[in-house]
């Protein structure tokens, strides 16, 4: 009703003037605009009731993005508004999936982000962060000011740095975790971009707001480290093991061009001693350049078939003059049935020459080496939902010498790592034959598994892959 009497407003204002002039009497003026209203109120209805059908439809359309609504009116006018309103409706709908699908990606790409990332306002606060950062750091660090997560001076200056517009900055640190790490920061701005490309006049306003002004994410180097620092002590250590030889070699051999030159037993005793450390120097290049063949092909697990009966019998058949030495004995057991096992006969035969000549070299003379075959419970490789892995081959060497004392058996396999250096130089060990047998079976996705107990022996053992049935 307010409506019409709008938009009658004009006519009934005109038939007023008419009326005050005398032109027209005030009768018929009243009756001439009561008309006027009237017909003005029947002639909006359409209108009226198209535009509250449109809104019944726009929030109809609001409810349920599945509805379909429908405008009819007589009214051209309205229909043309209906079709605007939905078409503006889908538009708009299409564009928040839009966004939404867009925004469910970045969330999974952050989440899937293998290294912990951090997004950072201008005020150094935490806008986000991803899960592995709070898996790090704890929960409920957004909110937070980078200095309350990280404790680091290096990497909340760099991070101060970007802020400032001074471009992108690393750096690196250590973080005791649940164990240490060596971690790299990398803090980069972020540049905000207007509608049409350039930059933002409002960027810094938005930043200062709350927004994002750079991304910092860790780097776990640790295993570079590492690898760094085991590079730089295996070279030092090669080197020392082949200088001690070298040195000798040369010694002698100045004094058999010198002192010794005209002194034949001198010369017979001084040349066995050079063929001894020649010969250990010799053994070193060997296992220096097995250990790197082994290592280069750790990756891909062998796939022949190796019967470990006679691989074995094979090996202390090598061997056994040496074991009749010191008056000790090879025993062999296997259990009946035995499987072959997943490997390369080659490299299997290494592992368990240089187990039973490790038990020859520190066992008590006069004590046997027992080696046992059987299939054990211990299961490598993955269940799947078909089947359970097959049960392994565990093949043990124990011996009965002095044993080995608890602190020491997690660095046995180390290169070069010596309980006794002088006694094992004495025996013509090299410091890598169980560093090989590590990475023999890790090639063949076995494992190893070490006991000993002071003044009872020693027991190696080595747990192998059953073959796949032919």
């Amino acid at each position: 009703m307010l409506n019409a009497v709008i938009a009658a407003l004009p006519g009934v204002a005109t038939l007023a003037v008419l009326a005050a002039t005398g032109a027209l009497d005030a009768g018929t003026a009243l009756l001439a605009a009561a008309a006027v209203m009237a017909a003005t109120w029947l002639a909006m209805q359409p209108l009226l009731r198209g535009i509250a059908a449109v809104g019944r439809a726009a929030n109809a359309l609001a409810d349920d993005e599945a509805a379909t609504p429908t405008v009819r009116s007589a009214s051209p006018t309205v229909e043309a508004l209906w079709l605007a309103v939905a078409r503006l409706i889908r538009a708009t709908r299409q564009r928040i999936r839009v966004r939404e699908a867009q925004l469910a990606t970045t969330e999974a790409i952050l989440s899937a982000l293998p290294d912990p990332l951090f997004l950072l306002d201008s005020r150094r606060g935490v806008v986000r962060a991803n899960s592995l950062a709070a898996e790090w750091f704890g929960p409920n660090i957004e909110g937070r000011d980078l200095a309350a997560v990280l404790r680091n001076p290096a990497v909340l200056a760099a991070a101060d740095a970007v802020l400032r517009g001074e471009g992108r900055r690393t750096a690196d640190f250590m973080l005791a975790l649940s164990v240490e790490r060596h971690l790299t920061a990398r803090i980069a701005p972020i540049e905000h971009r207007g509608a049409h490309g350039g930059a933002a006049a409002a960027a810094g306003a938005g930043r200062e707001a709350g927004g994002i002004a750079a991304v910092l994410t860790l780097h776990d180097i640790t295993s570079v480290k590492r690898t760094e620092q085991m590079r730089a002590d295996f070279v030092a250590n090669a080197s020392h093991e082949l200088r001690t030889p070298l040195a000798t070699l040369i010694g002698f051999i100045e004094t058999l061009r010198g002192p010794a030159r005209d002194d034949p037993e001198a010369q017979g005793r001084f040349l066995g001693i050079m063929h001894q450390q020649a010969s250990r120097m010799a053994r070193l290049v060997d296992d220096l350049l097995s250990l790197s063949r082994i290592e280069m092909n750790e990756h891909q697990p062998p796939t022949g078939r190796v019967a470990l009966g006679p691989l074995l019998r094979g090996v202390a058949d090598t061997l056994e003059l040496r074991a009749e030495a010191r008056d000790m004995r090879i025993e062999i057991t296997a259990a009946d049935g035995l499987p072959p096992v997943q490997g390369e006969a080659d490299e299997l035969a290494q592992v368990f020459q240089n187990l039973i000549d490790n038990a020859i070299k520190y066992g008590r003379p006069g004590t046997p080496i027992e080696v046992a075959v059987r299939i054990a419970d211990r299961r490598l490789g993955p269940s799947t939902a078909a089947a359970a892995p097959p049960p392994s081959i565990a093949v043990s060497v124990r011996d009965h010498g002095d044993g080995i004392p608890r602190e020491h058996l997690p660095r046995l396999t180390e290169r070069f790592y010596r309980i006794d250096t002088a006694r094992s130089r004495e025996m013509g060990g090299t410091g890598l034959g169980l560093a090989i047998v590590k990475h023999i079976v890790n090639r063949h996705r076995g494992q190893l598994d070490i006991e000993s107990e002071v003044g009872s022996g020693s027991v190696f053992t080595v747990y192998l892959r059953a073959a796949a049935s032919a």
